[in-house]
């Protein structure tokens, strides 16, 4: 009860019966009421509830844009965004794996910043940054609801007529749009039928005695047909899918299981509401089908494929530039470099990509097939020489690619492989 209540309701009636009862029994109340207060004080306080957050340092590199991960505990795996020194809210993002992900802005080198965790579940965006539609075996992923590109899992249609079904593919990425909305990619190329905007395959190689081509589909000696679409998500941060495929030696009948392949896509919704660039991930893990190894023998082209746009056909009519400073495309076939960009114009505007290879690929940097007169480009570890796929002997690669609108920028592109195969540290801590 609280004392000014006693007080309130005792005192009049002893002041009316007996002045100096009611005075000695306030002073005793005030002691009371002292003894107390000082007892209260001395009793420990109990620990304030720690708050977690994010301490994400930049290291040697200044950070723009930065993409940031880390594994988080199943307690916060309902955040949805974190708040930084500024008190600005930003997004995070948990994937089905218990990473969670944000995209650091700007963040100068040797310095560092916190960011709390709000592990309060809130409902998810109207619109997240990176959305994902579905329909008749493609997915379709657009960046602020701008499109950007298409996975198509299941073999589709045939484009036009005259095409033989020995063409028919799926597990490829295309159509690729730059910011501006210009796709980068052809399909079904004209004088490639073979060519599907980005795909992964393998020409030369021997499997069992004999000499399977899962690339130049068209001589009915090999195929990849796909096997599931594990996963796919969408997000304040990333989208993106895990996908796998098998390879068919056709050379035998009935067909033999040679090879399967995963492929682990992301897109990252970097840049805001005017990004200068696209970015997007994909990472392939190849492993044997059974005891006997896929051989993949020494030829000019054969791994990652990417087909550009049907109008930059022509020696003159695509550009090549390379991590190394190589513009002559000649020149640049055979040599290995970390990135290399393709582009040239579209309705007398320019647009490209650049293609990066992670340092932890096979062979890495691994060379590169740049056609002297087409617009295609591959990076090809079987220009360094005969290797093998097994069972125990898995093949990987990971690549990055930026999608632009205008020339490329070379410092941009040294920055984001920089930031790429060096991230940024991200570690939970608790305040």
């Amino acid at each position: 009860m609280r004392h000014d209540s006693i007080i309130q309701r005792v005192l009049p009636r002893l002041l009316a019966t007996s002045p100096t009862v009611a005075a000695l029994a306030l002073a005793g109340l005030f002691i009371w009421e002292g003894a107390e207060a000082a007892d209260a004080a001395s009793k420990p306080k109990p620990p304030r509830p720690r708050v977690p957050a994010i301490r994400v340092a930049a290291g040697a590199l200044d950070r723009h844009d930065s993409i940031v991960s880390l594994e988080l505990p199943a307690g916060l795996h309902e955040a949805v965004s974190v708040k930084g020194p500024d008190g600005k809210r930003i997004p995070l993002q948990v994937d089905p794996e218990g990473h969670g992900w944000l995209i650091v802005e700007s963040l100068p080198a040797g310095s560092n910043r916190v960011y709390i965790i709000d592990p309060r579940p809130k409902s998810p965006p109207r619109h997240p940054g990176c959305e994902l539609e579905f329909e008749e075996g493609e997915l379709q992923f657009s960046i602020q609801r701008q499109p950007v590109i298409t996975y198509h899992h299941e073999p589709g249609n045939l484009p036009r007529p005259g095409i033989q079904p020995s063409f028919t593919r799926g597990a490829y990425l295309h159509p690729v749009l730059t910011p501006g909305g210009v796709a980068v990619t052809d399909d079904y190329a004209t004088n490639h039928l073979h060519h599907h905007g980005i795909w992964s395959s393998w020409p030369h190689t021997r499997f069992e005695g004999r000499a399977p081509d899962f690339w130049n589909m068209g001589q009915g000696k090999g195929t990849v047909i796909p096997l599931s679409l594990d996963s796919f998500w969408e997000g304040n941060i990333q989208g993106g899918f895990v996908s796998r495929m098998r390879y068919y030696d056709l050379t035998t009948t009935p067909r033999r299981l040679a090879l399967e392949e995963t492929w682990r896509f992301r897109i990252y919704a970097v840049g805001g509401k005017t990004p200068r660039y696209r970015l997007f991930d994909l990472a392939t893990h190849q492993v044997a089908s059974s005891p006997s190894p896929l051989e993949l023998l020494e030829y000019r082209y054969g791994g990652l494929g990417v087909r550009g746009r049907e109008e930059w056909n022509g020696a003159a009519k695509a550009a090549f530039l390379t991590s190394e400073g190589e513009t002559n495309r000649v020149r640049a076939n055979t040599t290995r470099a970390r990135w290399c960009t393709m582009g040239g114009e579209i309705d007398g505007r320019y647009a490209g990509m650049a293609i990066l290879c992670h340092p932890d690929s096979f062979r890495a940097p691994q060379p590169m097939r740049i056609h002297p007169d087409e617009p295609f480009f591959c990076y090809a570890p079987p220009q360094a020489g005969d290797f093998t796929i097994g069972q125990n002997a898995p093949y990987d690669a990971q690549y990055r690619f930026v999608v632009f609108d205008g020339p490329p920028d070379p410092a941009l592109l040294n920055r984001l492989w920089e930031d790429w195969t060096h991230p940024a540290e991200a570690t939970l801590e608790a305040l």
